[in-house]
């Protein structure tokens, strides 16, 4: 969206305002987009996924696998950006793919969450 907005901003400028960029001016709003862009990209690919072995944490580029058994707890305190997994090793883990800002939608999910790993753990 913001790519048209900006397309449309710069053909909406007359020709000397255009000619007033120079090329490097150019190639560095391209490259601002660019990275606009990839991270964009990034959160909307950000997931988590119960699978019948596994639990998979996509958190933007980087994919994670745990085991059910290794995963103790999720939670999302309020005002949180997203849950959080504490794991069987003492660390954490974010899950972005369940924004706390999503407010009920979110609750649910962890609801659905917890669900899933108190049923892998009874097996």
């Amino acid at each position: 969206m913001l790519a048209i907005v900006v397309g449309f901003a710069w053909f909406s400028f007359d020709a000397d305002t255009r000619a007033a960029f120079n090329a490097f001016q150019i190639a560095t709003l391209i490259l601002l987009a660019g990275l606009a862009a990839s991270f964009g990209y990034a959160l909307a690919r950000s997931r988590v996924v119960a699978e019948t072995d596994r639990l998979v944490v996509v958190n933007g580029y980087r994919r994670r696998e745990f085991e059910y058994a290794a995963v103790v707890e999720a939670h999302l305190p309020p005002g949180a950006p997203w849950v959080t997994l504490d794991l069987d090793d003492g660390t954490t883990v974010s899950a972005m793919g369940i924004q706390g800002s999503d407010g009920a939608r979110a609750q649910v999910a962890l609801r659905e969450l917890r669900q899933v790993l108190a049923a892998a753990s009874a097996r």
